[in-house]
Order: structure tokens, then sequence, then C-alpha cells
């Protein structure tokens, strides 16, 4: 099975399961930015919640089914029309050889994940096949996706059923998002209004991170704080006085105050937020992080079995 790659849009990459237990060697998880959205796309083609798809960045891309494909999409709020014909995301979708699937750009969310019955070949390295752009590892040979790119399918594709995301499990894509956090270890640097405030993202966003500006307080002049281990949903303080959200292609260590940790259970909402979006936090202790994690997964575990945050 081939699909080529007519256009890809502003930035699109193959991206599987994390690389896990690597971050003492400062090599990051990388992975999806939205987890969940891609095991959900993967659940109706019949794969598991990590195997490798693409993950489209603000839309715009289009891509040609040279066989019979058996495919699905979701994640950012888009349209797209197989051959000129529209196409619902969430639901067990069924190509042609010669097909056109084109997406349009999104009303709110940002990224979009196309998988594959059987899923996409791409280049393991550390235990993964997900994209690691700043070193140029995994995926479509270490790099984002070209027009005129041939993916390959990475074993035997099958035919599962006709499925459909149960409705309640779909996430809601909004230009407004409240993220759960817990205190970071440099929360000292904040106020307790930080829990009131109202942030906005910036341009300044890719796979390593988002930018929010707001009433942060402002960095301390010549202040020094030893580099220490960073992980995805970590909130920095920089030095330009803004707030700097890390994603999985992120440093694994930083010297910038690390003020806030977005909870585990909510890190996937960071992979859906825009520039121009409003961002809010609420405040939970780490045993409320845990419950929360645990109620999530529960919530899912009958759809999405095998998915882990």
């Amino acid at each position: 099975m081939v699909v080529t790659v007519l256009t890809p849009g502003p930035l699109a990459t193959l991206q599987g399961s994390a690389r896990r237990g690597l971050r003492h060697q400062g090599i990051p998880a990388s992975g999806p930015a939205d987890p969940l959205s891609m095991a959900l796309a993967n659940r109706l083609c019949g794969n598991l919640p990590d195997v490798t798809a693409v993950e489209i960045i603000f839309g715009g891309a289009a891509f040609e089914f040279r066989q019979d494909t058996v495919f699905s999409f979701a994640g950012a709020a888009l349209s797209a029309t197989l051959s000129g014909a529209p196409v619902p995301a969430h639901e067990t979708l069924e190509a042609k050889n010669g097909d056109v699937l084109a997406f349009a750009h999104p009303a709110a969310g940002v990224r979009t994940y196309l998988a594959i019955s059987g899923g996409l070949r791409a280049e393991a390295m550390f235990g993964s096949a997900s994209t690691f752009l700043p070193a140029g590892f995994g995926g479509f040979l270490g790099r984002v996706l070209r027009a005129g790119d041939q993916m390959e399918g990475a074993g035997a594709a099958n035919k599962p059923p006709p499925l459909a995301t149960p409705t309640p499990l779909r996430p809601h894509m909004a230009r407004a998002h409240s993220l759960r956090a817990v205190p970071g270890p440099d929360f000292a640097a904040l106020t307790p209004a930080v829990w009131r405030e109202t942030f906005q993202t910036t341009n300044r966003m890719d796979r390593t991170g988002l930018e929010l500006t707001g009433n942060w307080p402002k960095p301390e002049a010549g202040a020094h704080r030893p580099s220490a281990a960073l992980f995805t949903g970590a909130v920095q303080l920089t030095p330009s006085g803004n707030g700097f959200v890390l994603l999985p292609d992120a440093q694994t260590t930083g010297g910038y105050p690390h003020i806030l940790q977005v909870i585990r259970a909510d890190r996937h909402l960071l992979g859906q937020i825009a520039p121009g979006d409003r961002v809010s936090f609420l405040t939970r202790s780490v045993d409320d992080a845990y419950q929360d994690l645990r109620a999530k997964a529960g919530y899912l575990a009958e759809w999405l079995p095998e998915f882990c945050f």
C-alpha cells in the first residue's frame, strides 16, 4: 500500500509511540502532541493506539491513495473531502485506488491525525518510529513530509468493521482551554492570582512548545537556577516575561523557572492549542492529579483499552 503526499500543509510528520526511558540521555519522548486523537483515529482502523500515523498541523494537506485503503482521521475541527465528496472525522472510511483525500484548515484545534489500516512504515530509532525533527531521526527520513513523498504501509492491512467514535468520547475543539496543573518546583515565583488569570498564545508555537502572554511575574534580573529535569506539560517562565509550555519534542532539562506542571491527564489538550487561543489553569494537588488520571483513563477504557496517557 502506498499513499502519496500531494501537499503536506504547513507541517506534517509521521508519529507513533513515545520514546520512554531516555530522558537522562537527552532524548525527549516525541510522538503525537495529541495522543488521544491519534489513538481514536487508529482505533477506527483496527490498529493499536500508537501505530504510526500522519500528524498534520493546521490542515491544508492532500494525499492520494494508490490502492484501496481503509483509513480514518481525528483531531482538529476541520472539513475533508475524498475525491471531492465530504467525508467525516471519527468514522472508518474506505478509499479506492486513485482517490484524493484533502483537508481544509481547522476552525479550532491544530493537529489532525490520519491513520491507515495496518499503519505506515517509518524509520525506528531508540525504540520508536516517531519523527524527532531537531535531531533529524525517526519517521520519514527524519524530516517533515514533502510533496511527492510516497508513504508505504507497515504491514498487512485488515478490514475492520465500520466504526464511529462514540460522540461523548470525541474531544471538543475550542479556542479557550482550561488546563489542570500542579505547582512546579519554582511556583514561589508566582502569586495565587495565577489561578484566576487568563493567558493568550502567541505565534511562537511548534512541536517543542507554545508561548503564553499575560500577567506573569517578572523574572528576577540575574537570577540563576541550576538546570533540572523537565517533562511535557512543564510551564517555564522565560526571560521575555512570558510563559512557555513544553510539548513532546522539547528539551529534557532546563534552567528557566519551572512554575507549573500540566497534569498527565490533560497533556493531550496541549496539542490542540492554536495561536490566539485563551488558556487558564486550574489548581490541582498531586493526589488530585492521580485521581484525575485514573478517572479519565477509566472513562476511555472500554473504547480504548490499550491507550496510555
